[in-house]
């Protein structure tokens, strides 16, 4: 099992072998240099990490540019470790492209959802409101959210106003569409997380 870190480019559609319109994400997946291994006897499990996006030298600071250095690459902004069933087949150095994917059906894919700054119980939870009728007072609040007797306070976990978006989120069994080596690109059938420009986490389905 190995995967890439990669962008959210957008979305768009493409029409399959019988003339239906596919949904698409389109997502830049690497490539992705290897910058260090350690296998199951120094670590516990077998990874592979990997990194994505170079940097300018002025933008990393020193333990990083070591980092790097020992692997004779240059600086990247983004590290991500990967579990591998042989790090034997992976060469610190090496370049690993969306060619991974060929084959593969279904891919994870995690990554940052779209914040949505701080709202209320009925965009954020889905409440009905209040009456909006003569009388009525606060129709987006949440009403009542305690009690009078005991335990006399509100109940841990209780559905409130806050912040909405902007957590990690898990989307698993996507239809792999298209597989673009050429042009470092993936179609995915679907929505993945975030808005564009949102770094992705892809990782192929070990059963396929």
């Amino acid at each position: 099992m190995l995967g890439l870190i990669g962008k959210k480019i957008g979305m768009s559609q493409v029409f399959d072998e019988n003339g239906i319109v596919i949904p698409v994400s389109v997502i830049k997946a690497g490539p992705c240099p290897v910058v260090w291994k350690k296998t199951e006897n120094e670590n516990g499990h077998n990874v592979v990490q990997l990194a994505f996006e170079e940097l300018r030298t002025t933008k990393s600071n020193l333990p990083e540019l070591g980092h790097f250095r020992k692997a004779n690459l240059p600086p990247y902004r983004y590290l991500q470790e990967f579990r591998v069933d042989n790090p034997d087949e992976f060469k610190v150095g090496e370049l690993v492209n969306v060619g991974i994917f060929e084959g593969v059906k279904k891919v994870d894919i995690s990554g940052k959802s779209k914040g949505k700054g701080f709202q209320g119980v009925m965009k954020r939870h889905g409440f009905h409101g209040g009456r909006k009728s003569h009388g009525g007072r606060g129709p987006r609040s949440p009403g009542s959210i305690g009690m009078a007797a005991y335990p006399g306070k509100v109940i841990k976990g209780k559905k409130l106003p806050g912040r909405m978006g902007n957590k990690l989120e898990h989307i698993k069994n996507l239809r792999v569409v298209e597989v673009d080596i050429e042009n470092n690109l993936l179609l995915v059938k679907g929505a993945v997380p975030g808005a564009r420009n949102t770094v992705l986490r892809i990782t192929a389905k070990k059963s396929t």
